[in-house]
């Protein structure tokens, strides 16, 4: 029983920490902040960057959906860790 307590505890304190984290910039962030982000590699970095450099900063969220290699899956379980502003 100690042992479900404790577990409990860790991954209460993990969803905690994770609400807790602010929010990256993707106008702003480099390469290696972005592959810091859940299904963000080196490959959807760049090409993140690529489409900033070429477009201009994303004036929304959802048009991260417009970036190769960005679905619909990706982008929601984005949403939660990415900002524009």
């Amino acid at each position: 029983m100690k042992v479900i307590r404790n577990l409990f505890v860790v991954i209460s304190l993990f969803f905690a920490a994770a609400a807790w984290a602010e929010a990256i910039n993707i106008n702003t962030a480099d390469a290696a902040t972005l592959e810091g982000l859940n299904g963000i590699g080196p490959a959807k970095a760049q090409a993140i960057i690529e489409y900033r450099e070429q477009n201009g900063p994303f004036e929304s969220v959802d048009q991260l959906a417009e970036v190769e290699g960005i679905g619909g899956k990706t982008l929601e379980m984005l949403k939660p860790e990415i900002t524009i502003q």
